[in-house]
């Protein structure tokens, strides 16, 4: 008995992990683009802040063999672990890539723990 509740409160501790990095990944996110309204050299100093908040995210999540992943950029591939909200917008024929991930695809030891959300864009062939 004991070992199921305590196999239930690790569960629910790496969720809560897990969910509260994925809110500083929004976050990190969100700063950025505010970043970018700033002038150079006082968006450096809070960017360096905000690399090493990200930096501190990943290393504890690394401590129990979980990464995030995002894939902007990338061309989209739909066995990716990945849900696109607007993928009607194009046909089967569009050559397509991850314009913006809204939620990132979280990994850990066994796999995929949980899937992202994206936006997608189309692009040229290259």
């Amino acid at each position: 008995m004991d070992e199921m509740r305590r196999d239930v409160s690790e569960n629910a501790e790496r969720k809560a992990l897990i969910d509260i990095s994925v809110e500083g990944w929004r976050f990190t996110r969100v700063f950025d683009r505010l970043l970018d309204k700033l002038d150079a050299g006082e968006a450096t100093r809070y960017a360096n802040q905000a690399r090493y908040f990200h930096k501190k995210i990943d290393d504890r999540l690394s401590a129990f063999g979980i990464r995030i992943v995002t894939l902007e950029g990338q061309p989209y591939d739909p066995g990716m672990a990945v849900s696109a909200l607007n993928i009607a917008d194009f046909s089967g024929d569009d050559f397509l890539v991850i314009e913006q991930m809204l939620e990132p695809i979280v990994m850990g030891p066994e796999g995929l723990v949980r899937g992202g959300t994206v936006m997608l864009a189309k692009a040229d062939r290259k």
